[in-house]
């Protein structure tokens, strides 16, 4: 389930193929001015899918049981 998302593309427009990383959110909560996310798994590992449309990385970090950051990044060459 998406908790969060940071979207850091510079390449804000294109959807059609870009990288994506999942995260889980109680590792964001180190961070300045953050919300505070149980701890949870720390087995949870991160994850990465390369060349994916916004929509299949929505639904991917969506269909994880535990709670994720979303990371959406310029894919390579696009």
């Amino acid at each position: 389930m998406i908790w969060n998302v940071v979207d850091e593309r510079e390449r804000r427009y294109r959807w059609k193929r870009i990288n994506a990383v999942i995260e889980p959110t109680w590792q964001d909560s180190s961070c300045a001015d953050s919300d505070q996310a149980d701890k949870g798994s720390a087995l949870d590992p991160c994850e990465a899918r390369k060349g994916v449309s916004v929509a299949d990385a929505i639904a991917w970090a969506s269909g994880k049981a535990h709670p994720v950051t979303l990371y959406l990044n310029d894919a390579e060459g696009a």
